[in-house]
């Protein structure tokens, strides 16, 4: 059987041969990531909606058009998510304490229990798939990962807007280097 991870596609120069080996396990992890997704929304949580929960979490009350640059997406898209998770009791909407004619979102008990158990059952899948790796190299894993993501993060607005693709739904861009 032909590894995946190992195969140089068609016309790949040697300059890039490393980037094509990293851009394929991307491909990989985001089917992998894709079938995960799609077993979560089985389960009543589609991913836009947990991101958007987590998020909100980590941002902590804030009004839907922050919560929207923070996902970098349309704020009437974010709106609709919001009233779902509003709904299933996740958010709830407070007056602005700095204008009442404002609302601002906050994560509820409920909310917070889902994070916390979704992130407890996420973190003891990953630990198993490193449990036969040296502790070294799961150290190290975890940094250089958390170092791509972080570039990745970085560069990534320019390379959508580089492309015309823009990396928000009416096409403008942003930079998302301190969010």
């Amino acid at each position: 059987m032909v590894d995946p991870g190992r195969c140089v596609s068609a016309g790949v120069d040697a300059e890039h041969e490393l980037a094509d080996r990293v851009g394929m396990a991307m491909v990989r992890l985001n089917k992998m990531h894709a079938q995960v997704t799609h077993q979560m929304a089985k389960q009543g949580m589609d991913k836009s909606a947990y991101v958007l929960l987590v998020t909100l979490l980590g941002l902590g009350e804030c009004r839907s058009n922050a919560l929207a640059e923070a996902v970098l997406s349309d704020p009437s898209t974010i709106s609709r998510q919001v009233a779902g998770l509003v709904k299933d009791g996740l958010v709830e909407r407070r007056a602005d304490p700095a204008d009442g004619r404002a609302s601002v979102l906050v994560v509820t008990e409920a909310g917070r229990e889902l994070i916390m158990n979704r992130r407890r059952q996420r973190n003891e899948a990953i630990k198993r798939m490193f449990d036969e790796w040296p502790e070294e190299d799961f150290k190290t894993f975890a940094e250089l990962f958390e170092r791509f993501v972080q570039d990745y993060e970085r560069t990534a607005p320019t390379f959508m807007t580089d492309r015309g693709t823009g990396t928000r739904a009416g096409g403008e861009s942003r930079d998302v280097t301190n969010n």
